[in-house]
Formats: C-alpha cells, sequence, structure tokens
C-alpha cells in the first residue's frame, strides 16, 4: 500500500482534470478561472513530486511501473516546463481570441501521458502513456480553427504521427511475439546475447517511432510544418515537453530492455544523431519565419541529445539529461520573446520583423542575444556546458568522428544566430513593439535568460542532481 503513494502525482492530476471539466462545463465564461486552477494545480503536483523523491528504485504493478531518480527528475522537468508554457501564454491565448476552457485542460491531459511514458518499464504501460499524451497534442496543435495553417499543421500532426504510432506498435508486437513478454527487464533477461531478427526488426521499429516523436532526421518532416502553423503557446509546448518524455523512454528501452544488444543500435542512433546535427544546422539557413526557424534549431539539437545517448555510457546519459534540461530553459526564453513582438494586437513571426529591435527594445534585445548566443553555444553561457558535456562523453568514448561533426555542425548553426543578431542590432529600427505585457510573461523570460546568463556561476548543481541517475 505505501508503493502506492509513488503513484499519487498521477492520480491527482488526473482527478483534476475532471474536477475542473466538470466546473468549466456547467460554469459558464470560466475560461480564467480554469486556467489559474491548472497553473494552481501544476504547482501542487510539483510539490508532490518533489516531496516522494527517494533514492530507491521501486517497482509496481508486476514491474510495469517504476519510480526512480530518474523518472522524478524527468517528471520535475515536464511540469516546471508546464508551469513556464501557461505562464507565458495568458496573454496571447486572451488576444487571439482561443482562451477556451479545454486548453488548459488538454494540456495537462497531455503532461498526464508524458508522466506515465516517463515512469512506464513496459511496452504496454508506454504505449498507454504516448497514446494519452498524442490525442491531446492532436487537438492542440489545431486549436485556433478559425487559422487555415493551423487547421492543416493539426492535420499534418495526426497524420503523420498515427503512422509513426502504428510503426512503433508494430515493433512493440514483434518485440512481444520473440522476446514473450512486454516487461524491459524481463526482455533483457530473455535476450541475453542473442541475435534475433524479429527483435531486430521490433527494435528498428520502435526507434523509428520515438525518432518521429523527437523530429530527429529522417523523421522529422512533420516538425517545421506544424511548428509554423501550431499557436505559439503550443509550439513551445511542442519544443519541449514531449521531447523530454521521448529522451526519458528512449534511455529506459535503449539500455534496460536492450542494454545487453548495444551493437544492434547504438549505429542507428549515430546515423540519426549526426543526420539531425546536419541537417538542422544547414536547413536553418534560408529560413525566414522564427518559428520554422525554431523547428530546425531543435532538430539539432536533438542530434546532440541522442549523440550522448549514442555512447553507451552513464556519462552519456547525463549529458543528454542536461542538454534536455538547458535546451528547455532556452526554448522557454526563446519563445518569451517572440510572445512579446506583437504590435496593435497582432503578433509577429517574422526574422525581419526583429529588425532594429536594439534602438527600441534594448532590454529585449540583450535577453535575445543571451538566448541566441547560448544556442548557438558560446561561452560562458549554458548552451556552451550543455554542448560541453556531450562533446566530453563522446571524446570519452573514442567517438571521435561524432564529435567532430558535432563541433562543425555548431559552427554553421552560430551563422543563423548571429544573422539575426545582425539584424537586431545593425539593420534599419521598425515601428515600436507594445510594451504592455502580463507579469507573468515577464517573469517567465527573466527567470530563464538569469539560469542561461548565471548557470556557469554554479554549474556542479546540475550536474550533482543528474549524477545521481544511474541506469547501467
Amino acid at each position: 500500500m505505501n508503493n502506492l503513494i509513488l503513484i499519487f502525482p498521477e492520480i491527482f492530476i488526473s482527478l483534476s482534470l475532471m474536477i475542473l471539466l466538470i466546473f468549466g462545463v456547467f460554469k459558464k465564461k470560466s475560461e480564467n478561472l480554469v486556467y489559474n486552477f491548472t497553473i494552481l494545480i501544476l504547482l501542487a503536483l510539483l510539490a508532490l513530486v518533489v516531496n516522494l523523491i527517494s533514492t530507491n528504485k521501486t517497482f509496481l504493478f508486476n514491474e510495469s511501473y517504476i519510480s526512480d531518480e530518474l523518472s522524478t527528475f524527468m517528471k520535475i522537468l515536464i511540469i516546471v516546463s508546464g508551469i513556464f508554457v501557461m505562464m507565458s501564454s495568458y496573454k496571447y491565448l486572451k488576444l487571439i481570441n482561443i482562451l477556451k476552457i479545454e486548453y488548459p485542460i488538454l494540456l495537462m491531459s497531455s503532461i498526464l501521458g508524458m508522466m506515465v511514458m516517463i515512469s512506464s518499464n513496459d511496452l504496454i504501460v508506454f504505449y498507454l502513456g504516448l497514446e494519452i499524451q498524442a490525442m491531446s497534442l492532436y487537438v492542440l496543435a489545431s486549436f485556433n480553427r478559425d487559422n487555415l495553417l493551423s487547421t492543416e499543421s493539426g492535420t499534418k500532426y495526426f497524420v503523420l504521427n498515427a503512422l509513426s504510432s502504428g510503426l512503433l506498435l508494430y515493433g512493440c508486437s514483434l518485440i512481444y511475439g520473440f522476446s514473450e513478454t512486454t516487461n524491459f527487464n524481463l526482455i533483457s533477461s530473455n535476450n541475453i546475447n542473442t541475435i534475433n531478427y524479429g527483435i531486430t526488426f521490433g527494435l528498428v521499429f520502435i526507434l523509428v517511432g520515438l525518432a518521429f516523436k523527437i523530429s530527429a532526421v529522417p523523421f522529422h518532416m512533420w516538425a517545421p510544418d506544424v511548428y509554423h502553423g501550431s499557436p505559439t503557446s503550443v509550439t513551445l509546448f511542442f519544443t519541449i515537453l514531449p521531447k523530454i518524455a521521448a529522451l526519458t523512454v528512449l534511455i529506459r528501452f535503449l539500455y534496460i530492455a536492450f542494454g545487453n544488444l548495444i551493437e544492434q543500435w547504438q549505429l542507428i542512433i549515430i546515423f540519426l544523431s549526426i543526420a539531425s546535427m546536419i541537417f538542422g544546422a544547414v536547413a536553418a539557413i534560408g529560413q525566414k519565419n522564427i518559428k520554422r526557424l525554431a523547428a530546425y534549431s531543435s532538430i539539432g539539437h536533438m542530434g546532440y541529445v541522442l549523440a550522448g545517448l549514442a555512447t553507451g555510457t552513464n556519462q552519456g546519459i547525463h549529458s543528454s539529461i542536461i542538454y534536455i534540461t538547458i535546451y528547455a530553459a532556452m526554448n522557454i526564453a526563446l519563445f518569451s520573446c517572440i510572445l512579446m513582438l506583437k504590435r496593435d494586437n497582432k503578433y509577429y513571426e517574422n526574422i525581419d520583423d526583429l529588425s532594429g529591435l536594439s534602438k527600441n527594445h534594448p532590454l529585449l534585445s540583450l535577453c535575445l542575444l543571451i538566448i541566441l548566443f547560448s544556442l548557438a553555444g558560446i561561452p560562458p553561457l549554458a548552451g556552451f556546458f550543455a554542448k560541453f558535456y556531450i562533446f566530453m562523453a563522446v571524446i570519452e568514448k573514442s567517438m571521435y568522428a561524432l564529435a567532430i561533426i558535432g563541433l562543425l555542425s555548431t559552427v554553421i548553426a552560430a551563422f543563423y544566430y548571429l544573422r539575426i543578431i545582425k539584424i537586431i542590432y545593425f539593420d534599419p529600427q521598425k515601428e515600436k513593439y507594445d510594451t504592455d505585457h502580463h507579469i507573468s510573461l515577464k517573469i517567465s523570460l527573466f527567470l530563464s535568460t538569469l539560469f542561461i546568463l548565471l548557470y556557469f556561476i554554479y554549474p556542479s548543481e546540475l550536474t550533482n542532481i543528474v549524477s545521481k541517475i544511474n541506469i547501467i
């Protein structure tokens, strides 16, 4: 019974969802209340998860559900990111007239799915969590129904991700058929030092499905269009939270279920990593829309995360977790800036709209400068440390080619980040943007930028927390 306390956060968020939905349906014009209550529920959820921090690895429900340091850390990261997304989005949703009760409820529902994914130690539980998450995201992508781009992005996301979910399910059924179990621990013990083509194919199909979810090349084709067409607050959600959940599943799947078959999947992960890094750096150069650029930037960043996973070491896993944490902070900061680019209650998303921003908005320009330098990996900002840990893990494993390609793609990516800085500081100024931003958006930008800027003072704090996560 004591162990059931470990799933109390999931029970709490499920009950909260039901109560909010009933409240929102029966009380007219309750959008603001539901939205504020959702933030409070997420804060309470964060407190619950933090309270359950334990060094013990505990299994529930016949070892299909796991509570350990990895699941706790990733849940905290997901909830904190979710709170920041909610804080940043309020004014934007209100102005474009899509602040409805369904929005925060769908957001919370997808967070519930992600929490189930993070703690899954079984293919069925993982797939259940994935579908809870995906069903909410399909609706969120096309939430702005009056906008043609939004409905198009929702359709594309639904079709392509339904395809990836189908491939993933097929991979799960193959693994179940040949290993006679869906439990990660049992899959590992049933396949010690054996090469079975059925299991290999199952492994490949699941990796393809998960590569879709994190938009790794060559399964990235949905990301630019969906990021561009979705409401900006939804794009922010897409860039961070599903990737954290998918990364956690990848770690468990590769290192627990198939840790003894590293030679079967290592080359696949290396290929995905190299292709994502190069493509993300090159394809972003010609982009004119900030959200499309963020999509290609996200593809490139996922390449670095996968490079850490490809090492097959605890150090590599730690570097990938640190990278995704810093990446989350950088994206929250970047999109907070994008959500401030409004004039006469109209939002601007083109890179040219940043022209001469420094003349009228020096503080916003300074924040953007810090964020873009960090994304480019320039020391001493947080983005530099994220890449540094990845390269250290890769070089430690003597994977020099991967490190060199990663370094070259960083240099290429720096070009388009520096181009935006040039536009902000040296191009002719445009009309002044509105400054009546919601206080929560300002707080979100301030805290995330401060983290990026001051991370170098105590980099060991995050490293010490992550180093307690031992998978291998």
